[in-house]
């Protein structure tokens, strides 16, 4: 965060704001955001207000005049400009809520993976914290496991995660094999003596008894 201008004509001069080519209207609009900023702080939510005030209020400033007196960038301003009050205000809400107000640049990979790297049991909110203190991007959990994915940086950090499940190691040569399981013995068989042969069991339509042969459609009396 950077630090509070003491003077008027300090903070006009940081900006690169000739203050001979202001109008007696200018001067007195600067001089009320100067007031304001000196009471409320260069945070966040006190620099929304006052730059959403500043871009639509028709100073006659440039955006890019706008953009250094209050520390942002160029870019940011134009966006901003483009908004009105409720959008303003719904990004200050999303902000609140956790939700990602900042974009997670392609740049950011690299110091990300050497965060990793360094840090192998980092969790997603310490990357976060990490995201916030190095860029000033304050992100959601879903935007990040999104950014890690895209650049294959989900499968380096292993506190981000379950743990998977171990696999099952086989067992060892030395390691002892399980007993045979004992089965009991079959039941209902009966018992034979020592050397008396099974006896085997009859086939089937056995010719144990005469057997009368059944008469015949096409046999004929004589």
């Amino acid at each position: 965060m950077a630090t509070a201008p003491q003077t008027l004509d300090s903070w006009l001069a940081g900006a690169r704001i000739p203050t001979a080519r202001l109008s007696a209207a200018q001067r007195g609009l600067l001089q009320a955001a100067f007031h304001f900023r000196q009471s409320c702080g260069d945070d966040y939510y006190s620099t929304r207000l006052l730059s959403h005030f500043l871009l639509h209020c028709h100073s006659g400033l440039k955006v890019a005049t706008i953009a250094r007196l209050l520390g942002i960038s160029r870019p940011t301003a134009s966006r901003q400009q483009g908004l009105s009050s409720k959008e303003a205000l719904q990004q200050a809400h999303h902000r609140m809520d956790g939700r990602p107000y900042g974009k997670l640049l392609p740049r950011y990979a690299g110091p990300l993976a050497e965060y990793l790297f360094a840090h192998p049991k980092a969790s997603r909110a310490d990357l976060i914290d990490f995201i916030d203190r190095t860029w000033g991007v304050r992100v959601s959990r879903i935007a990040l496991y999104h950014f890690l994915k895209k650049y294959g940086l989900d499968q380096t950090a292993t506190g981000l995660g379950a743990p998977a499940t171990p696999p099952t190691e086989p067992p060892t040569a030395g390691a002892a094999s399980a007993p045979p399981l004992a089965l009991p013995p079959p039941q209902g068989l009966p018992e034979l003596p020592a050397g008396r042969p099974v006896p085997t069991p009859a086939p089937p339509f056995s010719p144990r008894a005469p057997s009368t042969r059944a008469p015949s459609s096409f046999s004929r009396p004589r």
